[in-house]
């Protein structure tokens, strides 16, 4: 896959022209997909573009309400190839972009950069200094510069609008069903398996701990089943995600219990899957009750599992 980011006149613009899907895609959510989606009748000749952002635009523009993501860049990239995706336009949103015109975004970016020769956003797509520009001004443009413009409605799950948005505040109320209808796969954190305090492995229930990166959406705490990506290879598992309050502790950890797995994951990269949420994080009487419950969890959690149709 090719990946262009930087000053657009470095880029190699694809000869026989492309076709450009453009938005933030974070989570690339069924909303997206269906975006993305309108690139497939197209010209097989045709190079298909998404062009995202590597950073939000509300970071710069307005850096205390600039949202949590749903996904890092680097599974976004991932997305983007399963959805047939052959290039990816990387736009650092800076002050030089945040005052660029309109027409100089299409210029440089599109024409120049990309030779599009048909672009496709989402209703409401704004963009140019002041967000100045529409989509008629992008259509407009696209008259100008040689190419079609689709602009998408935004699509609907029982009647609710699918947006990034909606999606944060169903993990926030700890709903992963809800958040995986919306997105069209399970929500997932990822990351590195760190060294933890080894409790687990001392009370007989040996979990990974995944350092995640901390600019990504996290569901409520609690205990979840959840399916762990290790190696390419889907598992069984267990999560609790939280701080810990039987043990006193106030930092926030993701613990993976892997069923059935018995090999060591530290430094591996890891994929957790929300399944189903299975109760609350709580503080115990003691280490014997929480052992109990973290066995009753196991269980809960094999039985969601065995229910869940990937």
């Amino acid at each position: 896959m090719i990946i262009d980011q930087g000053d657009p006149s470095g880029w190699d613009p694809p000869p026989n022209g492309s076709a450009v899907a453009i938005g933030v895609f974070d989570g690339l959510h069924l909303g997206h997909r269906r975006v993305l989606e309108s690139l497939g009748h197209l010209d097989a000749d045709l190079a298909r573009v998404a062009m995202t952002f590597g950073t939000h635009p509300a970071s710069l523009l307005l850096p205390a309400g600039a949202p949590l993501r749903l996904s890092t860049l680097r599974r976004r990239f991932d997305l983007f190839e399963d959805a047939g995706i052959d290039r990816i336009a990387v736009l650092d949103f800076d002050e030089d972009m945040r005052t660029m015109t309109p027409r100089d975004f299409v210029r440089r970016f599109l024409a120049e950069g990309l030779n599009a020769r048909f672009v496709v956003v989402g209703v409401g797509f704004r963009f140019g200094r002041d967000a100045a520009g529409s989509t008629e001004t992008l259509i407009d443009l696209g008259h100008r510069y040689g190419f079609q413009v689709e602009v998408i409605d935004i699509a609907c799950d029982d009647g609710t609008e699918i947006r990034s948005t909606t999606i944060r505040e169903a993990l926030s109320d700890g709903d992963v069903d809800r958040a995986a209808m919306m997105l069209g796969r399970p929500y997932d954190l990822e990351g590195i398996v760190v060294p933890g305090d080894g409790r687990g492995k001392q009370i007989g229930i040996p979990t990974a701990n995944v350092s995640f990166p901390a600019s990504v959406v996290v569901p409520r705490y609690g205990v979840y089943a959840v399916i762990a990506i290790i190696d390419g290879v889907g598992h069984p598992a267990v999560a609790n995600l939280g701080v810990r309050p039987t043990f006193g502790k106030d930092d926030e950890v993701l613990e993976v219990h892997v069923l059935g797995f018995d090999r060591s994951l530290y430094g591996k990269h890891l994929r957790v899957e929300f399944i189903a949420r299975i109760r609350d994080e709580i503080r115990f009487a003691s280490i014997e009750d929480l052992l109990d419950q973290i066995h009753d969890d196991i269980a809960s959690a094999v039985e969601q599992l065995a229910e869940h149709t990937p």
